[in-house]
């Protein structure tokens, strides 16, 4: 029996087919290629362009601005002198304000309902009220406790101390502030821990790993990614909210500019001065920010 083996590709009365690479017999020229236009890109494009031509010109060549008054003080050394009180009060209040929002975040995921419900508490009631306030509360505190006593709870006291004494300015902005941010940084730790998946606690648990090891080696770590973005976010916020302990009479950035334009009458100036120095801090920050998200997001898929 003769087995026929049929070319399917070629023509069926056994004629050679044309190569393949040449174009066919009544067929047209190759489809060209055309990108896709944009003109509404275009024109968004050259309206922000005027507009920021007319932003800088109205800056440049209005002389209200005085910015020769703004470089004669942007380095004074006053000026400095507030900028380093500024992120000196803002180093206090987030080392200390994440420092006991890690604790309150631990105690809110805590099984015991006393822990958690007394960080739930804490955490509503110093988000609620405004951070003006938590500054004339701490600062005023003498008005309520004269002297504070230290020993036995509920028994005697070993010795007491006058409250003017122990808390001053100084240390009452830096109190308002770490406890008012105590209560945004408990939720964003909180909010991170959480953001790790239940599993990876289940298989360091299995492995015998213990507690403290798994939140520092584990956890804390991959949580991390979360936290960063949100932390900084923060930290930024409280690098202007600084500016509120102005109440206190404390030379603060903000403080100092109105010192000095109260003395001169340089107002716009002397404000163009401080909005300056706080945009060079929230931008170093920012770029601190981002380095610390590119060095954590490290193995993400």
């Amino acid at each position: 029996m003769a087995v026929e083996f049929l070319d399917i590709d070629g023509p069926p009365d056994g004629s050679k087919a044309p190569p393949a690479s040449g174009p066919r017999e009544g067929s047209g020229p190759a489809p060209k290629v055309v990108t896709t236009r944009h003109p509404g890109r275009w024109v968004a494009a050259a309206a922000v362009a005027v507009l920021l031509a007319m932003a800088a010109s109205a800056l440049i060549t209005n002389p209200a601005w005085e910015w020769e008054v703004v470089g004669e003080f942007l380095l004074a050394p006053s000026v400095l002198r507030a900028v380093v009180f500024t992120l000196e009060l803002t180093a206090l209040g987030i080392a200390f304000g994440f420092l006991l929002g890690s604790v309150l975040a631990l105690m809110r995921m805590s099984g015991d309902p006393l822990l958690s419900s007394a960080a739930w508490g804490y955490i509503a009631l110093f988000r609620s009220i405004p951070l003006i306030l938590q500054l004339l509360f701490w600062y005023n505190l003498a008005l309520l406790y004269p002297r504070l006593s230290f020993g036995v709870p509920f028994g005697p006291s070993f010795f007491d101390i006058g409250t003017m004494d122990l808390i001053g300015p100084v240390t009452a902005a830096a109190l308002g502030l770490s406890l008012h941010q105590a209560a945004y940084a408990a939720e964003i730790v909180r909010a991170g821990l959480l953001s790790v998946d239940h599993g990876q606690r289940e298989a360091a648990a299995a492995l015998g790993i213990p507690r403290t090891r798994q939140l520092f080696r584990i956890i804390l770590p991959q949580a991390m990614r979360s936290i960063v973005p949100t932390a900084g976010n923060e930290i930024i916020g409280l690098v202007k909210g600084t500016s509120v302990v102005y109440i206190m009479a404390l030379p603060e950035l903000f403080y100092q500019v109105q010192v000095i334009y109260n003395r001169n009458g340089r107002v716009i100036a002397l404000l163009l001065v401080a909005t300056i120095w706080y945009l060079v801090m929230t931008t170093a920050l920012s770029i601190v920010q981002h380095y610390l998200e590119r060095h954590y997001a490290k193995g993400r898929a």
